[in-house]
């Protein structure tokens, strides 16, 4: 391109980015997936359900949850997706502190994002202006026991 050509620009467009990205446990919310136990001794679990993890995306201003996700497994992860269906047979078993409540949820290991969606202006050379921005709780296929302890 020669110096007296005019900058040729792709005209309107939208995208999504990613501000900030951390690793989550989607809990599953379907009986039979969460549990308490103690105070101290052993914890033990083995449960067979079925049930279905989903994509949850909050914000404002225009989005699509689809686009949201096409662009996370493009940038975060391969695995991400949309809704993860588990059937559960999965045996967990754990030692609790004396005097501690031990619990376990079962869930998907994903991730927490926030994301923010802009728009490119006129002919597409100016600066975006951002359209729409929120939260996602992605889940990925990789699914688990979640356990923590508590004093009650």
């Amino acid at each position: 391109m020669n110096e007296t050509e005019p900058r040729r620009c792709e005209g309107p467009q939208t995208w999504y980015e990613f501000s900030s990205k951390r690793a989550y446990h989607v809990p599953s919310w379907w009986n039979g997936t969460k549990y308490k136990d103690g105070p101290g001794g052993t914890m033990s679990v083995s449960v067979t359900k079925s049930g279905t993890i989903s994509l949850e995306v909050a914000g404002s201003g225009e989005y699509s949850a689809g686009a949201i996700l096409t662009k996370a497994k493009a940038t975060i992860s391969v695995k991400v997706t949309g809704t993860v269906s588990v059937t559960t047979g999965h045996t967990y078993t754990h030692e609790i502190k004396r005097d501690k409540y031990g619990h376990l949820q079962y869930g998907s290991w994903g991730y927490k994002v926030n994301w923010k969606r802009y728009r490119s202006v006129g002919n597409g050379c100016g600066a975006p202006h951002e359209i729409g921005h929120g939260s996602a709780t992605l889940p990925t296929k990789e699914t688990g026991w979640k356990y923590w302890e508590t004093k009650s």
